[in-house]
């Protein structure tokens, strides 16, 4: 996809900030109304024995210390909140249909620093309560699709207020299974598939991520009790989840701003778990609840605020829309080719 490209005038850190808060604004208001989200408020820790906290990949680990009141338990910074509010939807009631969202702020101190991967990690994490029914591809298509379009119109929003920008985003997103692009692009690994077909799409929802493919290995990794992964779907595939990748034109590269998917439900829990080895986890709190069917069905997921930020504002660096904390050599570099780190 070639797209023609201006480059941001917001240089400024008073200007950024201005930027990022038009930003943030417009996002969240358009995602609530679309999705009927309600705000509430997030923890920025949990007991580490509820399993409550997130393992992403099952290898990053959390941030944990004891609290002096409460010895006895260790307590962990959050990676993501992804069973937290399955867990808050029980504890509000909240009806199929409609749901809650968060600003969700985490520490991943695993992560590798780079332009776009920080330890700070800021997103709006949203979760809706739906019906058996709706456990399908095109439910999981059609709340994409309302997420995308709010991001198409904070552009139109953001651009109409800065005249000097452009919008770049497609009309439309393109939706894909991630075995579908292994037969696209043989013998190429998944950042390069992803490469290639946000590149020609512009924007894209890849299908399927965590079960393994025809090549024998998954897209990329997922833990075993957020979204679901092994559902066979009608078409035969596997997966009611994804990722939502654009094609950045600053970064000239695939830009993942959201992961989500249908969650699982009792069947996909105790599949998932016995795949992962880790049935271990089947007496922890959380668990326990969506075994013994206490917790509602829900779709949900989390879309980087830096990320969003990052794009629309058509900077080369996470680290010009979030304080962040950089090597030195990163900031050396930033500074010759004249890049603020907030």
């Amino acid at each position: 996809m070639k797209t023609e490209v201006s480059m941001c005038t917001v240089t400024g850190i008073r200007e950024t900030e201005a930027a990022i808060e038009f930003v943030k604004q417009r996002f969240s208001r358009l995602l609530a109304r679309k999705l009927n989200l309600m705000r509430v408020s997030a923890p920025l820790c949990v007991f580490d024995d509820t399993g409550i906290n997130d393992d992403l990949n099952g290898v990053e680990k959390p941030v944990s210390f004891y609290l002096k009141g409460i010895p006895e338990r260790r307590v962990s910074v959050v990676q993501s909140l992804a069973k937290w509010k399955r867990v808050r939807l029980m504890e509000m009631d909240i009806e199929p249909g409609a749901g809650i969202y968060t600003e969700m702020r985490a520490l991943r101190p695993d992560e590798d620093l780079d332009p776009i991967h920080s330890v700070f990690v800021d997103q709006w994490d949203w979760e809706l309560r739906i019906t058996r029914e709706q456990r399908t591809i095109p439910y999981l298509k059609s709340v994409v699709k309302l997420i995308y379009k709010a991001l198409t119109e904070t552009e139109e929003e953001l651009y109409a207020y800065y005249s000097s920008f452009s919008p770049v985003l497609p009309s439309r997103i393109k939706f894909l299974y991630s075995d579908d692009l292994v037969a696209m692009y043989p013998g190429s690994s998944p950042k390069e598939r992803e490469y290639e077909i946000t590149k020609k799409w512009g924007a894209v929802f890849i299908i399927g991520i965590g079960n393994k493919l025809s090549d024998g290995l998954p897209h990329d990794g997922r833990a075993p009790d957020y979204d679901d992964w092994t559902t066979e779907t009608d078409s035969g595939h596997f997966g009611l989840n994804g990722d939502l990748i654009i094609w950045n034109p600053v970064l000239e590269s695939a830009f993942e701003i959201s992961s989500m998917g249908i969650r699982v439900d009792r069947d996909a829990l105790i599949r998932q778990l016995d795949i992962c080895d880790c049935n271990h986890r089947k007496e922890l709190l959380f668990h326990k609840m969506l075994l013994e069917g206490k917790l509602p069905l829900s779709i949900g997921g989390g879309i980087g605020q830096s990320r969003v930020c990052m794009f629309l504002l058509r900077k080369s660096h996470i680290g010009e829309v979030q304080p962040g904390l950089w090597p030195h050599s990163a900031i050396q570099t930033s500074r010759k080719i004249g890049t603020v780190l907030l």
